[in-house]
């Protein structure tokens, strides 16, 4: 079945949580299509038409402005849930703020005492670009919009912050799941509770100013599948450049190495391999990434290319 999920006061939240009647229920193999504020629960066809029409309410709305939470029945902790990303098409407009605020790498940059300032972007969805001016010069850049936080919450009880990636999804930010992919997300909690926002024009890995493009998405079109034998213990996906595995942690090595373990994981499940011989083949064709550094759980991702081995 395909649900199209109107805009409106009670499609949107802003934290991750199991304690509300969820906008939904869906059946595993459902299509949700639904249009998506900014993170910053902004709509319009410009930056300088940028409106919030929706008023925020506590405790469930302090964080990115999510769809949902939508209940998947039949889906219980330890299966997975597939996420397929069917069509992703970003709004009109997008913005990038740099400077002044006081996260880690801005400290250690010098950038904190300098006044912050926000790049406005004009997207164009048809020819996959998006421009802004600076310094009296036009930039152009190519659009790949994906979805920043697609996550459900890790326990039935609690209202969680939308800020961090964890096992159960969140925050990712991983810029390779554009359209074409497949997310893959351990179940924490009967239902599941999903939610997905925080639309993204374009980004570097690294999302380095704290910000990507940010922007409304216009149409997310998403097919859920639950899986009810997978037994992650974190998030994989299958995108156009290869298989992901995912790390999480405060600490970048930590990060590392969750990431190459899911990643040895995987290559014994497609090729029969064992955990040394996986690394030792993969050395030479896994990359390993930063996907950000910028929601205090940092992000690490392992990419084993399709069509790496012949």
């Amino acid at each position: 079945m395909i649900h199209r999920i109107e805009f409106n006061r009670q499609s949107l939240i802003g934290s991750l949580t199991a304690e509300v009647e969820p906008l939904l229920r869906i059946q595993s193999g459902d299509t949700l299509r639904f249009a998506a504020p900014d993170a910053g629960w902004g709509v319009g066809e410009s930056w300088a038409k940028r409106t919030k029409p929706v008023q925020r309410e506590t405790p469930y709305d302090g964080g990115h402005g999510l769809i949902g939470p939508f209940y998947i029945e039949g889906s219980q902790p330890g299966m997975t849930l597939a996420i397929r990303f069917n069509e992703i098409v970003p709004g009109s407009y997008g913005f990038t703020s740099a400077g002044g605020y006081p996260n880690w790498q801005n400290q250690m940059l010098k950038l904190t005492d300098i006044p912050d300032i926000t790049l406005d972007w004009t997207l164009d969805a048809a020819s996959a670009t998006g421009t802004c001016s600076l310094g009296g010069r036009d930039y152009t850049v190519s659009l790949r919009p994906f979805m920043g936080l697609i996550g459900m919450p890790p326990s039935k009880e609690g209202v969680y912050d939308t800020w961090p990636p964890r096992f159960c999804g969140g925050n990712i930010d991983c810029r390779e799941l554009i359209a074409g992919s497949v997310l893959y997300l351990p179940v924490p909690v009967a239902g599941g509770y999903l939610s997905i926002g925080d639309g993204h024009a374009a980004q570097g890995d690294g999302e380095v100013s704290c910000q990507a493009i940010e922007c409304p998405m216009d149409l997310v079109d998403v097919t859920v599948t639950l899986l009810p034998q997978q037994g992650l213990t974190l998030p994989r996906a299958e995108t156009p450049a290869g298989w992901i595995t995912f790390g999480f942690h405060e600490d970048l090595n930590e990060a590392t190495v969750q990431a190459l373990d899911g990643m040895l994981d995987l290559m014994g499940e497609q090729y029969g391999l064992s955990r040394v011989e996986a690394i030792g083949l993969g050395s030479a064709v896994i990359d390993l990434r930063i996907t950000q550094i910028v929601n205090g759980v940092k992000g690490v991702h392992a990419l084993l290319p399709h069509g790496a081995f012949r």
